[in-house]
């Protein structure tokens, strides 16, 4: 296991920020997710041990760590920089064994995630939660072959990228403990996150299934030809988005509704929006479907460096969360 320093000298450099308990974290699998996951428990004051067999990994993720900006509220400075606390193994079960939680960040791929829980479980303490990043996969389902304690098991959702977004679903299995639930609830929200639990296992969980409902008509309306992808683009970026950055959509009905609330809004606007749902489109990506959003996307961003835009759009959330953190919201 290679390291910048030690573990030995955490007394001199003072020992790891503990939350809900926990003071190392494993990050497994070192891709965009992995390492964003790593630079926010970083900023934090955490131990992390990474890992990944990928040939190259740890200085791409010693890079990535260094590029990377985590939100500003409730880091703590005097660690948010400081490289000795992340440490490298190529080995999964070496991390898990070393860690007090484990985020893992694998291939979308079930055989993959099975046989490296079953070795995450073999390895780590009992008690320790094993957290998937799945994006829509079922901690059931990953925790199939974890013979020691797949109660342990759930999946820990960021939104991406975690060192920015807050958001984190913590879905449960079939057999997942409640004291793993809560463990990790309580630890994603000792890091400044924003965890919430999910009740039902179901393809993409929660968010990503709210965004798959508004990309199914974004993409129909450009398949019917009733607008551009940068019409569309511009409607949610300059409309209802502006308001969904501040509150849910359900908070926003309940505002739009005055006095009556959200109850006003259901009892007047109800049936027109029952009629828009038997409208709405059901399109399938077929390749001109495709070709059509590629081609608009491409028409939309034409001459627009794609790292600038990235780079602009997270400086902007930096300022919306710092605004947010401030603000008094539900």
């Amino acid at each position: 296991m290679s390291t910048d320093t030690d573990h030995e000298s955490d007394a001199a450099a003072g020992a790891a920020t503990p939350y809900a308990g926990i003071a190392r974290v494993a990050i497994v699998g070192t891709g965009v997710i992995g390492a964003s996951w790593a630079a926010h428990f970083l900023a934090r004051g955490l131990d992390v041990i990474a890992t990944d067999p990928a040939p190259g990994a740890e200085e791409r993720l010693r890079a990535d760590v260094a590029a990377l900006r985590p939100t500003p509220a409730g880091t703590d400075s005097a660690h948010a920089a400081r490289p000795d606390r992340l440490t490298f193994t190529a080995d999964a079960a070496e991390a898990a064994a070393a860690a007090d939680f484990v985020q893992e960040n694998g291939p979308e791929r079930e055989d993959v995630k099975r046989a490296l829980f079953a070795r995450l479980d073999a390895a780590a303490r009992p008690g320790v939660v094993l957290a998937s990043s799945s994006s829509g996969m079922a901690a059931t389902v990953i925790a199939r072959d974890c013979a020691a304690h797949p109660e342990r098991v759930l999946v820990g959702h960021p939104f991406n990228p975690p060192h920015l977004i807050p958001l984190v679903e913590v879905v449960p299995g079939e057999l997942t403990a409640e004291h793993a639930v809560d463990t990790a609830l309580a630890f994603y929200t000792a890091v400044g996150k924003k965890p919430i639990r999910v009740r039902r296992e179901l393809p993409g969980h929660l968010a990503n299934r709210l965004q798959a409902a508004l990309w199914r008509e974004a993409y129909s309306l450009v398949d019917r030809g009733v607008a551009t992808v940068a019409d569309i683009d511009t409607a949610i970026a300059y409309g209802p988005g502006l308001r969904w950055a501040i509150l849910g959509p359900f908070a926003n009905q309940h505002l739009s509704g005055g006095a009556g609330g959200i109850a006003h809004v259901l009892a007047h606007l109800g049936p027109p929006t029952e009629a828009w749902w038997r409208d709405l489109g059901d399109p399938s990506l077929t390749p001109e479907l495709t070709a059509k959003l590629v081609a608009g996307v491409d028409e939309a961003l034409a001459g627009i460096d794609h790292t600038a835009l990235a780079a602009r759009r997270d400086a902007l959330l930096h300022v919306l969360l710092a605004a947010k953190a401030d603000a008094d919201l539900p």
